[in-house]
């Protein structure tokens, strides 16, 4: 095919489209080029910046025909950021291109074209991560500076107001700064790897309200460290936790593996339906509360369990779905490979007096093979959760052997999630699809799905 545009030049295009990642897509002559900030029904002014043998990349110079769902753009950084880039349209549009983003993956994939269930969104968008992480750099007075990364780069954007943040955590690390020059403490940096502070990360309870604040840092270090705590335990009496995560790695990932209380036990708690939970350091805990409420809600209530079920709840991270499985079942067996989270998954159920779930650390793809083929434990329901790039061929095979009568699939990823689906298709009827709109003002959309054995 010949390509009909040129990098660098100026096209008007309408946008008939969105693209996997929210953005806009056009067609010149049947090539599709791909418009970040556009909205469908918009007629725009491009300039071309990439051209593939497939397809193209355009950025917007002039919007011609203005969509009726453009909203005004309520935060300064979003376009350097990316951490929010469906924040230029409205709300309900948002949760319609999510809709659809899976709709399209079903009519693609799928032999039973299923309709998928409208997005399930939240009441109040903003605010509602309970998770801030941010890195710590130099800005070019000499000074410390927290943000956020700049959309695939490692240059911090600083972090004024985000419509997506805690606010008092926003707070927080403002005072978190301030003190960071009060007493001259060094900030790392990437290139020498010298320099103490590098990251901070602040978790707050929605529901307890309950803050931990982790500094990390390049060394052992705390002195200066505990003079800042006591500030912020002065100023904000939330706080119930402030720990020193030790990284001295050259790497990317944030946290390290030791970790020194300065205050508090080094652990605040959470509420998430009726159950209590541990949020440490280093544990996984969903960063959107409310929305996961509705997700575990979803999945157990279209699953019907009973009390004569025995229930596999795989990928089962720190066992908040397993705990809320098990007030319905007869037995749960959570499975998870991250040994941390089983360790927490035991402490979790222990903290809320239940006593019929059981949790295995392996991979799920042998643990299920010895629940199955050695102890000749059956599951009368199946849970999966598992991470983006969805369930393993094993895996998948070894619960058609033994074929539940409900499979109940958790996704954070629909194209998995819909690729997966496909295998059962032949022995399940897939109930239906529930996407549920767990970061909203971004175009990622987590599903719910219940199949049923034919």
């Amino acid at each position: 095919m010949t390509v009909p545009i040129e990098k660098n030049k100026e096209y008007v295009v309408d946008i008939i489209d969105y693209g996997f990642e929210g953005e806009g897509i056009a067609k010149i002559d049947g090539f599709t080029i791909f418009i970040p900030n556009a909205i469908k029904g918009e007629k725009v002014k491009i300039l071309i910046v990439k051209v593939l043998s497939s397809h193209g990349f355009g950025k917007i110079i002039e919007i011609l025909k203005k969509s009726e769902h453009r909203i005004d753009v309520d935060c300064k950084t979003y376009k350097r950021c990316g951490g929010c880039n469906l924040r230029h349209i409205d709300y309900e549009e948002t949760l319609n291109i999510k809709q659809n983003t899976v709709q399209n993956l079903v009519n693609k994939t799928l032999k039973n074209k299923i309709d998928v269930k409208k997005t399930w969104g939240m009441g109040n968008p903003f605010f509602y991560r309970n998770k801030l992480q941010c890195p710590i750099g130099i800005d070019e007075n000499n000074e410390p500076i927290v943000g956020v990364y700049a959309n695939r780069s490692h240059e911090i954007i600083e972090m004024k107001n985000c419509m997506i943040q805690n606010q008092e955590s926003l707070r927080i690390v403002d005072t978190i700064i301030n003190e960071l020059k009060k007493y001259n403490i060094s900030v790392y940096n990437e290139k020498t790897h010298k320099g103490l502070v590098r990251n901070l990360v602040i978790k707050k309870g929605v529901h307890t309200g309950e803050i931990l604040v982790i500094f990390v840092i390049n060394g052992e270090d705390i002195s200066k460290l505990k003079k800042i705590s006591e500030e912020l335990i002065n100023r904000f009496q939330n706080i119930k936790s402030v720990v020193a995560n030790v990284n001295k790695a050259k790497t990317n990932v944030i946290l390290g593996n030791n970790n020194i209380n300065i205050y508090g036990n080094g652990y605040i708690e959470d509420i998430l339906g009726e159950y209590v939970f541990k949020i440490s350091t280093n544990s996984f805990y969903q960063i959107n509360p409310v929305q996961a409420e509705a997700l575990y809600n979803i999945a157990l209530e279209n699953t019907n369990i009973t009390k004569n079920d025995v229930v596999f709840d795989l990928y089962c991270g720190v066992g908040t779905i397993s705990i809320f499985a098990s007030k319905f079942a007869k037995k749960v067996y959570g499975v998870e490979i991250v040994e941390q989270a089983i360790d927490d998954a035991i402490d979790n159920a222990k903290r809320n007096n239940i006593d019929n779930v059981e949790f295995l650390v392996g991979d799920t793809e042998f643990v299920l093979e010895e629940l199955i083929e050695k102890k000749k434990i059956l599951p009368d329901v199946i849970i999966v959760d598992p991470p983006r790039k969805g369930l393993d061929k094993t895996t998948i095979e070894n619960i058609l052997k033994i074929k539940p009568k409900k499979i109940s699939y958790i996704s954070c990823n629909p194209a998995t999630l819909i690729r997966d689906l496909a295998f059962f298709e032949d022995d399940y009827n897939i109930e239906f699809i529930q996407p549920v709109d767990m970061f909203p003002w971004t175009s990622h959309v987590e599903c719910v799905a219940v199949m049923k054995l034919k």
